[in-house]
This record gives structure tokens, sequence and C-alpha cells, in this order.
């Protein structure tokens, strides 16, 4: 089994959003069409812009706790490193 920790943002990249799943697909989904009330949901958060995968789910939590508790800068830097458009890259991951 695969555990991902994921960035997400809204459309003007003002906000962004860590989180952990074991169902990359399906969680962003749930994001995308609001399907839990919350933060995501109350403020737009839906573009999936940056993951990782590990099969560790101990790790995976580490480092989810690891990225929130960094600053927004630090955050940036690491989304630019892989993703430098911040393109959504919830197309890629479904196909």
């Amino acid at each position: 089994m695969y555990y991902y920790v994921y960035i997400l943002t809204n459309s003007n990249h003002h906000v962004l959003y860590t989180g952990i799943t074991n169902n990359l697909i399906r969680r962003i989904y749930e994001h995308k069409h609001h399907v839990v009330d919350g933060f995501t949901k109350r403020y737009h958060v839906d573009q999936l812009i940056y993951f990782e995968q590990t099969t560790d789910v101990y790790a995976a939590i580490a480092r989810e706790k690891q990225v929130k508790g960094w600053t927004r800068a630090k955050k940036v830097k690491l989304i630019t490193d892989q993703n430098p458009s911040w393109k959504d890259l919830y197309s890629e991951i479904i196909q």
C-alpha cells in the first residue's frame, strides 16, 4: 500500500493545504467536488500542485507534520522545485 503527502492550492495560489492519504485519486476527487466540509471546501482549495509517495505510513505521517510546520517560503520552494509552473497535477495521476 502507498501513502501520499500532498499539497493543494486555490486558483490564485494564496492558500496552501498539506494533507495525507492512502488513495490520492479518491482524495483529490473529494477536494475537487467539495465532498467533505472544512477548510478546503471553504477556501476552494482543489488544485494538486505537489505530492510524494511512500510505503511507510509512519514516514508519511511524519513528513506531513514536517511540511505543515514549514514556512510558506519553504513550501513554495518544495513545490517550485518539482512543479515550476504550479500546474494542477490531478489530470496526470488519473491517467
